[in-house]
């Protein structure tokens, strides 16, 4: 039979539910965020997105907003429909059963539960299935997910707030604040995201952060689940510090970050201080790369410098990226810098 939608209507369909997967990022985890749409046989659309954990998938939340319509209707969905029991029933089954002609998808799954079971079910009941429509685009907003499900440890962010000498604070340790509020809001963003924030126990020390997300609640009316990310610090915590409640961890840091992916943690934000930023950074566990850098400069070098430790000898041992984003906050600048 002939395809219900032509390759460029499958983009199409495909950007919106990846707009629609974008409006759940803060709601979903540890479940992906996922986005679907339904197009019926009469063009009608309906939508859906996952749901808080324990709700509807977005694949069932769309067909559950077509009703009927969807019989003989193309789904479109960001990631590969599920096919086992967890706390909701298999999307797999719920698609057959609603009488889906097409399922366009634009990445497998690669949890184990999944890892094209959906799609095998789909074929074997005789719905036509399209993998690999924005693959790209699905891949990045994934990223944390994906991360988490192929190597075993959640994504990890190391996030910096440093002058334009790249000195992350005074010689007596204070920090607060090298950047302005702008670029402050757009970090608490980054907690927002992540399940978990990291510092070192010297950092609650001398700044006695909260770790909370004040700042992205004041400036955005984005749905959230209302929670905080889970503070951890490296080292004691000090009795009556701000952070608490927080857990302490010690050992190497990559058993740290199998022990949080084993409790559902997928983005960890490494917020410092240099000694916590220089050991991540040399085991090679930093995905991604967040600085705040602000119009200021310490002028010397008896200020403190992003990474504590030694680092490369020669030039062909440093570490080299790809810049993947600039923006600018107020008077600050924000570099995203990758593997």
């Amino acid at each position: 039979m002939k395809p219900l939608a032509s390759s460029a209507g499958d983009e199409r369909y495909m950007r919106l539910a990846i707009a629609n997967a974008a409006t759940v990022r803060l709601l979903t985890s540890p479940n992906p965020w996922v986005g679907s749409v339904v197009v019926a046989l009469d063009g009608t659309v309906y939508q859906g997105a996952t749901s808080e954990p324990g709700g509807a998938h977005a694949e069932a939340a769309a067909l559950h907003d077509a009703g009927d319509h969807a019989r003989g209707a193309t789904l479109y969905t960001t990631l590969e429909p599920c096919s086992h029991h967890g706390r909701t029933g298999p999307c797999a089954g719920v698609i057959i059963d609603a009488g889906v002609r097409r399922v366009v998808v634009a990445i497998e799954d690669p949890d184990p539960n999944v890892k094209g079971r959906g799609i095998s079910r789909l074929r074997a009941a005789g719905v036509e299935v399209t993998v690999g429509v924005s693959a790209n685009k699905v891949t990045e907003q994934l990223r944390a997910y994906l991360t988490h499900r192929t190597l075993g440890r959640p994504y990890v962010v190391l996030k910096l707030a440093a002058s334009l000498d790249g000195r992350i604070a005074a010689p007596d340790g204070a920090s607060m604040w090298i950047t302005g509020a702008e670029a402050r809001s757009d970090a608490h963003r980054l907690r927002a995201e992540s399940d978990a924030v990291v510092v070192g126990a010297g950092t609650v020390r001398v700044d006695d952060p909260s770790l909370t997300v004040r700042d992205f609640r004041a400036a955005s009316d984005v749905p959230t689940r209302g929670l905080d990310p889970l503070r951890v610090v490296l080292g004691r915590v000090p009795d009556e510090a701000r952070v608490l409640p927080a857990r302490s961890c010690t050992g190497p840091i990559a058993d740290v970050l199998v022990e949080l992916a084993a409790d559902g943690v997928l983005q960890v934000l490494v917020e410092g201080g240099a000694n916590v930023a220089w050991r991540f950074h040399q085991a090679g566990l930093v995905d991604e790369y967040v600085v705040y850098v602000a119009p200021a400069l310490f002028g010397g070098d008896d200020a403190c410098a992003m990474f504590a430790g030694p680092g490369a000898a020669t030039m062909g041992d440093v570490w080299r990226g790809r810049f993947h984003g600039v923006r600018r906050l107020g008077d600050d600048i924000c570099l995203v810098m990758r593997p």
